[in-house]
Order: C-alpha cells, then structure tokens, then sequence
C-alpha cells in the first residue's frame, strides 16, 4: 500500500458508520469539540430569534394531535376531524411522538430535537467524506455542515426538510459502506432502503433517492466497471433496496384503500384532499411562464384563496397583447369568488396549449433550466425577514445585506462543490451515486409549478461532500482493489 501525505488514506470504508465516526472523532477531539458548539450555536441563534412556524407546520401538527388524541389521521375541518391523505405520514408521526412526551403543541420542544437531528446529519456528512475521500475531508466536510445557514435555518422551522436531509446522508452513508464492503453486506443495502423510505414516508420527492441509486447500479452492471464483482450482486443490491424503501408504504396503502377506499402510497402531487378539485389547466398554464421564487410567493400560492393582481405577472407570461387580455380576463373572473371552476380552468388549459403548441422549447427546456438555475442560486431568505425582490434594492438595509450575504454564501457552496468534482473527481470514491442524485432531483425540480430554493437543500450533503474534497492537498483515498472512482 502506498504512502500518502493524509494518514486516513488506509481504506477508510472498513468500519461501521458508528466505529468510523467515532474513531475520527477521538483522533481529532478538540476539532469536532469546536466545531460542534460552534454549529449548536448558529441554530440556537436562529432558535431564538428566527424561529418559524408557518401554515404547513400547523397543518401537520393539527394532523398530528387528531392522530394523537382521537386515533384520526386527519384534518380538522369546520371543528370536525376528516380523514386524509394530503400530507405522508411521516412527520406527524415526528410530531405526535414529541407532542406525547412533551406536550401538544410544544414547537420549542420540536425544534430543539431538530437542532440535535441536525448535528448529527453533520456526523453523517462527515462520515461521507472519510469514507470516500480522506479524514481531512471529512473535518472540513464537517464544519461545512456544521457552519452551513441554511441548514441551521430550516433545523428551527417546524417542517420536514431537516429530518428529509438526514435520512437522504444516511441512505447515501449506508449506500457507500456496502459498495466499500465489495458487496457482501446485505445488511447496508437495507439499512440504505430503510433510510430511503423514511425519505419517501416524510415528502414524495424522497422517491428520487431511490432512483438515483437504481441508476447508479445500473450503470455499473451496464458498464461492467467492477471485474471483481459479477454483475448479479448489483442487481441484487437494487433488488434489495428497493423492497426496503417500498415495503413500509403498503401499510400507508392500506390505510388509504380502507379508509378512503383509493390507492393512493404516496401523497398527491398537489397535496389536495380526495374530493377536491385541482385546476390543472392552471397549473399547466403556470408552467408557461413561471421561472423563480418571486412569482410562487405572489401568484401561484394565492390560488386559490386569495386574489391576484395580473400586473404582477412578467411580461413571459404573454405572447400577445391578445393573449394579456384573455389572461387578465380570467383572473378578473378568478378575483370574483377567489376559486377556479372548471370554467376558469378551461380559459387557463387553453392559454396554455396555444403557448405551448407556440413555444415548445420554452416549455420543455428553457423554462426548467431557468427554474432549476433560480432554486439554486437564490439567497434563501423564503423564511427569513428579507423580501422576495431582495434585487431590487428596496428593502430595509440590514435585511439587504443579509440577503447579500446568504447569496453569497451559497454562490460559494456550489462554486466549491463545482471546483470539487472538477478538479477532485477521480478522487472521490462512488461519486457517481451523489452526481446521480443531484442530477435527477433538479431535473424533476424543473418540472414543478413552484421553484422554491428548499427543495435543493436535500442535495446539500452531496454538494458539501464534492465541496469538501477541495481539502486533499492533492492526495488520493487508497482505493481497494479493482474498485475505481466512479
């Protein structure tokens, strides 16, 4: 075995996640001491002055306490509980579990044990990083995680991104333990489907993971990249994982089919209620235009329920001044009542089509390339004070420069995790399955109506682990034999 200038470099993959965390922990003690309070201390302080709670949080938690006091998956509705299937069961379950030891209700209690939950992605990221580059990696791999806002931020915020982007490093941990064992540790690839299907059971979009580590394993019996390996033990992984990741949906199957008498394993893509009415001629004409956050805080999320003011449409969301008439024309009629009927729906289906049927490259490409460049780029301030229209300079100045400031901040993450996999790549092991799973969440990610910066956060453990590789200092991780770095 070769010498190399980092002395992790000795086949970092041959312990447990739990040994291999401690291990480097205990070698570097005062490092992870450091770091640890310093990252407890960005999210108590956004615990203590930005902490949030928004309509979704109470939703899950109005779920939560029907579940808990009256065995009723449900919502309440005009002080009556009603049976749903709008929202995964996933955290609830998180919520109602708290609410039993600490009290209905008690955020501060939830918010807390994210913060904890948080720390602990960090460890996860950090693993990955040992794992697959060095140990000097995974202490900056570490402190990226540990000093990142965004991850703090939503660690205080009563929804399901923080326990959505642990379970995604864990799957992801576990998925590179059993690809370092040479295959022959079943018990990894299901604890990686166990992990996905938290992922699924928490938001939908979890199912992408699954997906990226089904591609990623097809593509190397596909290429045949592993002599040492025959190509059944890959298809047997993906077997294995999949059953994981899917068997602990069929009790929430069930339950739907019995209960609401639908088959429904997920959630629905529009978090609707089984008897409700979704405009998808809306939606589809919002897929017409709709390029950034901006117009999902002020049109999209108004309907229905609130009226919308046409004037704050871009000037992509026409070809025509015919086509502006015909689109203020229906929201005029949507302003009346605050609802879509399928009247209105109908007026939107058909802008949409003549739009589409116009433009079909704007529609298929440019406007999801947009969406995907906006949800990365944007400083992430959707639960912060600063506004929206951070660019246009109109803002009080402290909530200016913050957001300044966060753009900045995640300009560098990406920037870093770039430079990362450029100029690093090959010195990464198993990089393909995080580049894989970055690839296929954007790629849905341009197909919402909706662009929100959050739904990137779940990519983060993967950016901070191509980021971290920056820290090398030009060494290579000792790859066990016949592996490579792909």
């Amino acid at each position: 075995m070769p010498a190399f200038a980092d002395r992790s470099l000795r086949n970092p993959g041959k312990h447990g996640i739990v040994t291999g965390v401690r291990n480097l922990v205990r070698e570097n003690l005062r490092f992870f001491v450091w770091a640890t309070l310093a990252g407890l201390a960005l999210r108590l302080t956004f615990f203590f002055l930005l902490p949030r709670v928004t309509d979704d949080s109470h939703l899950y938690a109005d779920i939560a306490r029907n579940w808990l006091q009256h065995g009723i998956y449900g919502i309440t509705d005009s002080n009556q509980i009603v049976a749903t299937f709008s929202r995964l069961p996933g955290y609830p379950a998180f919520l109602a579990a708290i609410f039993a030891v600490f009290g209905i209700g008690n955020y501060n209690a939830v918010l807390l044990i994210q913060i904890a939950i948080d720390l602990a992605t960090c460890f996860l990221i950090g693993d990955l990083a040992r794992r697959t580059i060095s140990d000097r990696s995974a202490k900056a791999a570490f402190l990226l995680s540990a000093l990142c806002p965004f991850l703090a931020n939503y660690a205080s915020a009563a929804l399901t991104e923080t326990l959505e982007i642990f379970f995604t490093a864990l799957a992801l941990n576990l998925a590179v333990a059993a690809l370092d064992s040479k295959m022959e540790r079943n018990r990894y690839w299901a604890g990686c489907g166990f992990a996905i299907a938290a992922c699924i059971l928490l938001r939908p979009d979890g199912g992408l993971l699954l997906a990226a580590v089904g591609v990623y394993l097809g593509i190397r019996v596909l290429g045949g990249i592993r002599a040492s390996v025959p190509p059944q033990a890959f298809v047997r992984a993906g077997l294995l994982v999949a059953f994981c990741a899917l068997a602990p949906l069929s009790p929430w199957g069930w339950r739907n089919w019995h209960t609401l008498h639908q088959v429904q394993f997920l959630a629905p893509r529009y978090a609707n209620q089984q008897d409700e009415f979704v405009p998808m001629g809306f939606n589809r004409w919002v897929r017409t235009w709709i390029a950034d956050y901006v117009s999902t805080e002020e049109i999209y999320w108004n309907v229905p329920g609130e009226s919308v003011d046409p004037g704050k449409l871009p000037d992509r969301a026409f070809d025509s001044a015919e086509q502006r008439a015909q689109t203020v024309a229906a929201f005029d009629a949507y302003n009346k009542e605050n609802q879509i009927t399928p009247t209105i729906d109908a007026q939107f289906d058909g802008l949409a089509a003549r739009r589409i049927r116009a433009h079909p490259f704007r529609y298929y490409v440019q406007l999801p390339l947009l969406k995907i460049i906006d949800m990365w780029m944007r400083p992430r301030t959707e639960l912060l004070p600063p506004d929206s229209r951070w660019y246009e300079f109109n803002d009080d100045l402290r909530w200016q420069v913050l957001a300044i400031s966060l753009g900045l901040i995640n300009l560098g993450y990406v920037l870093a995790a770039c430079a990362g996999l450029l100029l690093r790549c090959r010195q990464i092991a198993w990089v393909g399955l995080p580049l894989v799973f970055v690839v296929l969440r954007s790629l849905f990610l341009g197909s919402l109506e909706n662009p929100e910066s959050r739904y990137t956060l779940e990519c983060y453990p993967a950016i901070i682990w191509f980021a971290a590789s920056l820290w090398t200092l030009g060494s290579q991780r000792v790859l066990q034999s016949g592996q490579d770095s792909t």
